[in-house]
Parts: structure tokens; sequence; C-alpha cells
């Protein structure tokens, strides 16, 4: 590494960037069971287990709910289709729930299984590296004592946006396991409303939010790959321009970049749902 400080400013900033995007890489594709060890995987099992007794309540509850509503009188009940449909429903209903971790992980892993195909085909199974451009290290290194101060302040600018955008990207990642361990440890309340037909869709929009949440992992990981081709082909750096004006031309449109893919990130969530017309 430049023994310039302004180099050195500008290089720990870009190797924050590229450790947490190689941290959110290895993340996408860490199932819950072993994210932090299994610890919280484990927490959540026996919240699971626990939040159960109240969904086979509730699955009660809605059955008899589904049944008045859905059966004009209780002749209809004692009808043979209608008597099948009602215990299929409710058997099919125990089952989701008393199943429902091993469902949910299931899909995940479905999930997970596409990330790794868009991250196979695309040819970058690891994330590739932000670095500076070796003529702009150079110019600034040739730089006078007067000539780097406003070196100084645009260094110290940029490197703070870039390294608050790292927290932020890796903030986001960490939020879809949380996100991911909540619809897991609560799943059995309202997956009980599949016991009844009036109640059903809540338990349909649960399903479609939890795949939902299991998308974002694609999302993050498209965005990535696209701003790893960005990285690929950096921003042109003009060598006849001063180090002030090549430098800022290079972290302006590095930060543009950044800034995109930070955002698409965040809006994940967004994304997959219109695209699932939640």
């Amino acid at each position: 590494m430049s023994d310039n400080w302004i180099v050195q400013n500008l290089q720990n900033a870009l190797d924050t960037w590229n450790a947490k995007i190689t941290e959110i890489w290895s993340l996408v594709l860490t199932s819950p069971k072993d994210f932090k060890g299994g610890g919280i995987w484990t927490a959540i099992e026996n919240v699971n287990s626990a939040v159960q007794a109240i969904g086979l309540a509730l699955l009660v509850l809605f059955f008899v709910i589904g049944v008045v509503k859905t059966c004009g009188s209780f002749a209809e009940v004692k009808k043979p289709e209608h008597a099948v449909k009602l215990f299929v429903r409710f058997i099919l209903a125990k089952a989701v729930i008393t199943n429902g971790m091993e469902l949910m992980l299931t899909l995940f892993n479905i999930v997970q299984s596409t990330i790794g195909t868009i991250m196979t085909s695309a040819g970058l199974e690891t994330a590739t590296q932000t670095v500076l451009p070796d003529e702009m290290v150079t110019a600034i290194e040739n730089c006078g004592f007067w000539e780097s101060i406003p070196l100084w302040a645009v260094t110290l600018i940029g490197g703070l946006f870039i390294t608050v955008m790292s927290f932020i990207m890796i903030l986001t990642v960490y939020g879809r396991f949380f996100k991911l361990y909540m619809y897991t440890a609560l799943a059995p309340i309202p997956l009980s409303t599949f016991a009844g037909e009036p109640t059903q869709n809540v338990g349909k929009s649960f399903f479609k939010s939890y795949c939902a949440v299991c998308l974002e992992g694609a999302v993050i990981v498209l965005a990535c790959l696209i701003f790893s081709l960005f990285v690929t082909s950096p921003p042109m750096v003009a060598t006849d321009a001063s180090p002030v004006t090549m430098t800022w031309a290079y972290i302006g449109e590095l930060i543009f970049n950044m800034l995109v893919l930070v955002g698409t990130v965040k809006m994940s969530d967004r994304i997959i749902r219109e695209m699932m017309g939640l």
C-alpha cells in the first residue's frame, strides 16, 4: 500500500466496502440454521414449538368459524362430501402448523438454489474487489503540500460516504435474517387460518410475504452482480486532468454506482412485492 495519507484513506474506505461486499456474498447463501453458528435457530425452534400450542387452539377456532360461515345448516355438515372436505381441510391445516418450520426451510432452500444458479450463470462466484486505479495513485503521490489540501477534503468526504454505505448494505442483509427468524417463530399463528375457508387468505398472504423475504436474496445478488460488472470496468481516469479533478471524478462516479446498489438493496423487499403483486 502507498505511504501517502490520501491514498491510504481512500483505500481503507474501499477495503471496508470490499469486506462488507464479501460478507454479503457469503451471507446470502447461508441458511438460517447455520447463521451465527446455529444458536439463533435453536432459540427460534423453541419459540415455534411454544407458539404451536396457540396455533392449534386457533386452528379449532378458525375451523368452527369456517364451518359456520360455509355451511347454511347442520344438515349440510352431515353430507358426506361436505364432511370429507372439512375433515381434509382440518388435517392439512394441522399438518401445516406442526411441520411449518420444515416447510418454510424447504421454500428457503429452493430460493437459495435459485440464487446459486444466478451466481454460477453470471460467472461471478466471488465478490469483485474495488481498487484505486494506478494512474490516480501516482498522480496523488506526486502532489505537493498545497495541492494536496483540497484532495484531503475530497477523500475525507468520499471515504466517509463509502464507509457509511458499506454498513447500510450489511445491515440490510442482516435485517433479512431478522425477518426470516420472525416469520419462522410466529408461523403457527397465521398458518392456523388455513383451517377455515373464510380466513385462509391470511395464511396465503403469510406464505407470499415469506417467499418475498426469501427472494430478497436474489435481488441483492443481482444488484451486487451488476455493481461487480461496473467495478470490472472502472470509471475512466483523465490522466491529463489535475489530481483534484481526477480524484473527484473517480470518487463521484464510484459513489453514484454505490448509491444505486445500496438503493436497490434497500428496496429489494418492495421490488419483490411488486413482482408478486403483494
